[in-house]
């Protein structure tokens, strides 16, 4: 495999073409920038995983001129001190332990988009005098001409540290709509002094910045970027722009560039959704590949698909891949496609659910298939002290996790699963042809399962006495959740049906649809119906739709909703299922009468724990883990069933 052979990226050789993209420090910076032992750990799992290259999260050169976060779990590293190097010379030989390298990615600041409730915004700052995104009365001023001079002088030594410690490489950080991009893009840099305005005044910064590091680290040291192409909006900069500044940098120095696309306003291609289509962002390197004379370029975007990303290599559309998301699920994928064990690799779903939300939410990167990361020595698996017999009642993915995790510590698992298949409601979930990456979790699931230790009995429903004859230590009750069904007059009507009962393809939707609920369910079979030609109107209690998901995510989802002409009725109350219509309050408080051959229950899940009480007895140890206990999405069931599990 092309994927699997040694690639070089300036001075340097990498022993794949698999490199770490850069993500948000997470809570695992020091207060003084320092990274902690946490994310040492994390990336030194990747490294060991083997990947060809570790990138680390932003690392900023300067602490005085863009303030430092002032929550814990969104401060940058900082690399302005030996103090802090010295933590990059101790990731920089862990990770070459195992024939990696080391990249730290240099972090210009956020400008415009520095949120407010984030950063001690004392005196904001921009390429030059704006409104922030997130407060039009919050104005960054620009930076002046002292403190680029000053930043030039930072990043100059900061490369040095970073040569001294050991690290191979640097990437600089401009995309997604921060301070060097912006620099670059014309509607956000108005300068007049040489340093912005025209085409020439946009890259002159990014251009002594490349240069200031090579002054500092070597001529030879590689310095990589990754950049914006375009923004995907009127006032942004166009892919046609974006090329011709890749054109500049590879005469100014630059070593390899990797290419995306988006800013804020359009953050879900910044960060692709499980909505999006693989590989969505292999044909921006296809054409930076073609104005390119002698640096290699990396593909981003939706590639942790083996066959996928060797087809972007074969092809010729990039020289090497990048990928984040797929390494935080498995550690281990460049080692397992290497020895063929494509099967076994533990997908992304692309929820956002486990790492960039819980970023935004104050909380430590993680993961929602895989809560180990930044976990991994905390979390590492222990035989257990004492063999037990564990029944594990629902084959969903808290089921098949907790299930999973016992029988590697060593206990006797079995599995009893009242349906004839396992996956629980992840199976109505993976449905919509937007959801491929949910059906892939499930065969994960199911082929681990299969090649595990644990006893599965499909089409057995538990009752006490056959879990009394069975006669378990421990019992996880994993019995998932079932559809909340709302008290409104009609809903006992024919036409009205619940979103699983459409997935599962158990009743038939009508041409006019209306789903009650706009929450992540409602908006995905919305969208499923639509793109069948249906007429769908979504009604929802609330005053806005797809509230509880990460913005990016919603973004899509509200765009997949327009392109497909569905309508939203929101701070909408429904008064009445008629045989024909729905009757509903809607925001202006007026009755208003939707015509409606299938009214679609959408308004979430209620635990499914009638066992728990029945049971509770039944073993020295009884767990209600997932939608069950506590129902939720599925970073709720894979965790909950792992960290019960582990403990046991």
């Amino acid at each position: 495999m092309k994927l699997m052979q040694p690639g070089q990226i300036g001075s340097i050789t990498l022993k794949n073409r698999i490199i770490l993209g850069a993500h948000g420090p997470g809570g695992n910076a020091e207060p003084d920038g320092r990274m902690n032992q946490r994310v040492i750990d994390y990336y030194t799992a990747r490294a060991k995983g083997g990947a060809g290259m570790i990138t680390t999260g932003w690392t900023r050169v300067s602490r005085d001129i863009e303030r430092l976060p002032i929550h814990p779990l969104v401060r940058s590293y900082q690399i302005d001190s030996y103090l802090c190097a010295s933590k990059v010379n101790e990731l920089a030989e862990s990770v070459h332990d195992y024939g990696t390298k080391l990249s730290v990615q240099l972090m210009l600041g956020m400008g415009r988009v520095a949120n407010p409730s984030h950063l001690n915004l004392i005196d904001p700052v921009a390429p030059s005098d704006q409104p922030s995104f997130f407060d039009a009365d919050i104005t960054m001023r620009g930076l002046t001409i002292k403190e680029i001079q000053t930043l030039l002088e930072a990043f100059e030594v900061s490369a040095e540290m970073i040569r001294t410690a050991g690290a191979d490489a640097v990437e600089l950080n401009a995309h997604n709509g921060y301070l060097l991009d912006q620099w670059m893009t014309a509607e956000w840099n108005k300068r007049t002094d040489g340093y912005g305005g025209d085409f020439e005044g946009r890259i002159r910064f990014p251009i002594e910045i490349i240069q200031a590091i090579k002054r500092g680290a070597g001529q030879d040291f590689p310095v990589t970027m990754k950049l914006a192409l375009g923004h995907n909006i009127p006032e942004g900069r166009t892919i046609e722009e974006g090329l011709e500044i890749v054109r500049r940098l590879e005469e100014s120095g630059l070593d390899a560039i990797s290419v995306d696309i988006g800013s804020y306003e359009t953050y879900h291609m910044c960060q692709p959704p499980t909505t999006y289509p693989r590989g969505c962002w292999a044909n921006l390197a296809e054409m930076t590949k073609k104005v390119v004379k002698n640096i290699p370029v990396i593909a981003i975007g939706k590639l942790g698909y083996p066959e996928l990303a060797e087809s972007v290599l074969q092809e010729g559309q990039a020289d090497f891949i990048q990928m984040t998301r797929p390494l935080l699920a498995d550690p281990e994928w460049p080692n397992k496609v290497k020895a063929g064990r494509w099967e076994d690799i533990r997908p992304c779903i692309g929820d956002h659910e486990g790492c960039v939300l819980r970023i935004e939410q104050r909380k430590y990167t993680s993961c929602t298939v895989n809560p180990r990361v930044m976990k991994e020595r905390d979390f590492a698996l222990q035989p257990a002290e004492q063999k037990k017999k564990v029944l594990v009642i629902g084959g969903g993915p808290a089921g098949m996790e907790a299930a999973l995790v016992a029988a590697k510590r060593g206990h006797e698992v079995t599995i009893w699963e009242k349906k004839e298949t396992l996956g629980g409601n992840m199976v109505p979930s993976s449905v919509p042809d937007f959801k491929d990456d949910y059906k892939l979790l499930i065969k994960y699931y199911r082929t681990q399962i299969g090649k595990s230790k644990v006893k599965v009995e499909l089409g057995k429903e538990a009752t006490l006495e056959l879990v009394e004859a069975l006669k378990p230590d421990v019992i996880f009750i994993a019995t998932g959740g079932k559809p909340c069904i709302p008290d409104i007059p009609g809903v006992d009507k024919t036409l009205v049906v619940t979103a699983i009962d459409i997935l599962l393809g158990r009743k038939k939707a009508g041409e006019r649809v209306v789903v009650i609920g706009g929450g992540l369910i409602g908006c995905e079979v919305a969208v499923y119906l639509a793109r069948q030609g249906k007429k769908v109107a979504i009604v929802e209690i609330l005053d806005k739709v797809a509230r509880n998901m990460w913005r990016g995510n919603r973004l899509h989802i509200l765009e997949l909703l327009k392109k497909h002409n569905v309508r939203i009725l929101t701070s909408a109350r429904v008064q009445e299922i008629k045989e024909g219509s729905i009757v509903v309050n809607n925001e202006k408080d007026q009755t208003e009468e939707l015509e409606a051959d299938t009214v679609t229950i959408a308004t979430g899940l209620l635990p499914n724990n009638e066992l728990h009480d029945v049971l509770a007895g039944a073993a020295s140890e009884v767990y209600p883990i997932g939608d069950c206990d506590r129902a939720g999405k599925m970073l709720n069931a894979i965790w909950t069933g792992f960290r019960k599990a582990r403990l046991i």
